[in-house]
C-alpha cells in the first residue's frame, strides 16, 4: 500500500507541477493572444488611416491637375484681353484706309491687314475665337445690344451692325460682341 500511496503522491506532484508549467506557459500565450488581437486592431486602424490618406492624396493630386489646366487655359486672359484692343485698333485702321485710291496708302493698308491677320492667328493659337455676329440672332449670352434699328427684309432681333467683335477664350466668354439689332415692331 505504501507503494501505491507513494505512486499516487508522485502522480499528484507531477500533475501539480504540470499545472504550474501549463499555467506559467499559458499565461504568456494568453497575453500574446490578447496582444495579437490588440496588434490586429492597431493594424486595422493603421490600414484605415493609410487608405484614407492615400485617397486624400489622390484627390488632392486630381484637384491640382484640374486647377493647373484651368490656369493654363485661362491664365493669359488678362493679357489677351489687352491684345484684343490692339486688334480692334488695327481693324479701325484697315477700315479707315480701305477706300483710299493712292497706291502708297493701298500698300500700307495691305501691310496693316497682314499684321492684323498674323496677330489674330497668334491669338487663336492661344485659345481665342471670334464670336460671329452679323446676320445671326441676338443671344444675350454672347452679345451686348447697343441699340436697335428698323430694317426691312430682316428678321426680328437679327444683328445688323457690330461695333466691337466678341471673343471666347477656350469656350468661355471673354468679351461680348457690342451690336445693333433689328426691331421692326414698335
Amino acid at each position: 500500500m505504501n507503494d501505491v500511496t507513494s505512486d499516487l503522491d508522485q502522480a499528484d506532484k507531477k500533475v501539480e507541477a504540470q499545472e504550474v508549467v501549463e499555467d506559467s506557459c499559458c499565461k504568456p500565450v494568453a497575453e500574446e493572444v490578447s496582444k495579437k488581437a490588440g496588434d490586429d486592431s492597431a493594424k486595422e486602424d493603421f490600414k484605415a488611416k493609410y487608405y484614407y490618406l492615400a485617397a486624400e492624396m489622390d484627390n488632392m493630386r486630381k484637384r491640382f491637375e484640374r486647377e493647373k489646366d484651368t490656369w493654363i487655359k485661362y491664365g493669359n486672359e488678362k493679357i489677351l484681353n489687352s491684345l484684343v484692343e490692339v486688334v480692334d485698333n488695327l481693324d479701325l485702321t484697315v477700315n479707315a484706309i480701305a477706300n483710299e485710291v493712292d497706291p502708297k496708302i493701298k500698300n500700307i493698308s495691305v501691310g496693316v491687314e497682314m499684321v492684323r491677320k498674323q496677330f489674330v492667328d497668334v491669338l487663336s493659337q492661344n485659345g481665342l475665337t471670334v464670336i460671329e455676329s452679323l446676320g445671326k440672332s441676338f443671344d444675350p449670352n454672347f452679345h451686348e445690344a447697343m441699340g436697335t434699328q428698323k430694317a426691312e427684309g430682316k428678321k426680328e432681333n437679327e444683328i445688323i451692325f457690330e461695333y466691337k467683335k466678341g471673343y471666347l477664350l477656350s469656350g468661355r466668354l471673354m468679351r461680348a460682341a457690342k451690336v445693333i439689332l433689328v426691331k421692326n415692331q414698335e
